[in-house]
């Protein structure tokens, strides 16, 4: 008797099958996994600013405690708030090279010929 379903073949991978390809929101509409770059570069800033944000300002929170005053909360969401928003501009600025190394030069414009 005949088989219904025939046995899978070893040699077609079903995800590279248009009909199961699955499409990313964040990415696009592309399905590539370095598409994600500017969520995750996004994301990374959001969290470097929320962290200082909530770290500094337990802090302040802290030192508002100790010596009995109460603007070092304040003081220290600023401060995390500009921290954060540093570390996210320097880690724009620094990339990966090609040995791991961190290279510190600027990111080359477009179109820049050198």
């Amino acid at each position: 008797m005949p088989r219904k379903h025939p046995l899978p073949d070893p040699s077609h991978d079903p995800s590279q099958d248009p009909a199961n390809r699955r499409i990313s929101v964040a990415g696009a509409g592309s399905d590539s996994a370095a598409s994600n770059g500017g969520y995750n570069a996004g994301m990374a800033i959001f969290s470097y600013v929320i962290g200082g944000i909530l770290v500094w300002s337990l802090i302040g929170w802290g030192l508002d405690i100790l010596l009995g005053t109460r603007w070092f909360v304040l003081v220290g969401a600023f401060v995390g708030m500009a921290g954060g928003f540093y570390l996210s501009f320097a880690r724009r600025l620094s990339r990966p090279s090609v040995n791991g190394a961190e290279d510190t030069r600027p990111a080359k414009a477009e179109g820049s010929s050198e």
